[in-house]
């Protein structure tokens, strides 16, 4: 049971990190640390946006939807974030 919990954080923080790098990459942005706090987040908002304009993506892949999912909330919080900053 414990070997579960710590492989889906690891899964999570692996998305997040990639999710993190993409919208980085697409809207600015720098670090580890940087893409993986904005790709968590990212997951987070993003999953809470297609959940509730009820966007379901067509991708079969289930690791590569949560992927873009994330990838398109972690834009929305780096643009966010940078509103804030200026």
């Amino acid at each position: 049971m414990r070997d579960d919990t710590v492989r889906h954080i690891v899964v999570f923080l692996v998305i997040g990190a990639i999710a993190g790098w993409l919208a980085s990459w697409i809207v600015g942005g720098s670090g580890l640390l940087g893409f993986l706090l904005s790709g968590v987040l990212g997951a987070f908002v993003g999953g809470y946006l297609f959940t509730a304009l009820r966007i379901n993506l067509p991708i079969r892949n289930v690791w590569l939807s949560q992927i873009v999912t994330a990838t398109v909330g972690a834009i929305i919080v780096v643009i966010v974030a940078k509103l804030i900053i200026s």
